[in-house]
């Protein structure tokens, strides 16, 4: 049986590189060679303990994996020897939901580093359905890099379509992070006015090169000041507002609450588990709309990718690749201004 080397939580806090037996895959499955797993807030959360996985420990954490299939049974042998991205999410395409068409609230989805191994090793063995292979000419990228495409980019876009974002709509984005990075940039894209909100003047400093007509800091600005500033120097209908809160922070949330406007939306992309001090009933006073955006659809996967490709999302100024054995101390310390990506 081959090997493959892994860094697996073994308990809240600590990780160890190990070495273990490499599965091959079953019917329905592939075998990838990551070229790279980036580190998401998700699994900081795992290892500090605050969110527990759903497979027991010890783990091998991971969800933004790129990297090249090297055992493909049929149906999916076709992908052999193909550079590919595997979703975040992978939804079972058989539940009532995925059938409804909401395939990231999927009953039975998988989820890498969290149901099964994920992407922090050598290889990792995952269904073979959704994967994205990727085409011959990376234009320039890294295949390591792209890995982030598969939560840090797709999770906003997912957010922005769902938001139904149009051109000269104000995009307002509450964190500047390893997703609102992105937000920004797809936003803009999409044609959108964008406003920025963070605590962190790097981040915020990020933001306006970034193209964020509007940059706030939360500690500055209360929350009437900058909705005030908004709607002063916006000047169009508040039912073009789309709010989307990716800092994954109550304070965060209790923000974006405070921001919704008469007939404004709200999306609410980042995940804490404290409980922030809001009145829901502002909801019904305002007729405003919230909704909660959980990972990426593989079907949007596509555009992603096209859109990193082309130029228009740019990714590579805002990662850095570190050997697999400097997780332990990312996990520990996450607080570089860059998305790390683990390369074995």
């Amino acid at each position: 049986m081959s090997k493959a080397t892994g860094l697996f939580l073994t308990a809240p806090g600590r990780v160890e590189l190990r070495e273990f037996d490499l599965r091959e895959p079953t019917a329905g499955e592939v075998l990838v060679r990551v070229a790279g797993c980036g580190v998401c807030h998700t699994d900081v959360s795992f290892f500090s303990g605050a969110v527990r996985t759903r497979h027991p420990l010890p783990l091998v954490l991971g969800h933004e994996i790129s990297g090249t299939v090297e055992v493909a049974p049929p149906p999916f042998d076709g992908l052999l020897g193909r550079r590919v991205l595997i979703p975040a999410v992978i939804p079972c395409d058989g539940c009532a939901l995925c059938k409804a068409g909401r395939d990231t609230a999927c009953s039975h989805q998988t989820m890498p580093g969290n149901d099964i191994h994920g992407g922090f090793a050598t290889h990792v063995t995952v269904p073979g359905r959704h994967l994205l292979a990727l085409p011959d000419d990376l234009r320039g990228h890294d295949l390591a890099d792209l890995s982030v495409i598969s939560d840090a980019v797709t999770t906003p876009l997912q957010a922005i379509r769902r938001a139904c974002v149009q051109a000269d709509d104000l995009v307002i984005v509450i964190g500047v992070g390893g997703i609102g990075t992105y937000a920004l940039q797809i936003a803009a894209a999409s044609g959108a006015m964008t406003a920025a909100i963070d605590i962190d003047p790097a981040k915020r400093e990020r933001a306006q090169q970034l193209g964020a007509r509007w940059v706030f800091d939360p500690a500055a600005s209360d929350t009437r000041a900058i909705k005030k500033a908004l709607a002063a120097d916006y000047g169009v209908s508040t039912s073009r507002w789309r709010i989307l809160e990716m800092s994954g922070t109550a304070r965060g949330q209790e923000l974006a609450w405070g921001l919704l406007p008469p007939a404004g939306t709200l999306g609410v992309i980042g995940f804490t588990m404290d409980k922030p001090d809001i009145r829901l009933s502002n909801l019904m006073a305002l007729d405003a709309t919230a909704f909660g955006s959980w990972g990426c659809s593989p079907r949007l996967y596509g555009q992603a990718v096209e859109m990193v490709l082309s130029g228009e999302v740019n990714v590579t100024p805002f990662v850095e690749r570190h050997p697999l054995a400097d997780g332990g101390a990312l996990l520990a310390s996450p607080h570089g201004s860059r998305r790390a990506i683990l390369v074995p």
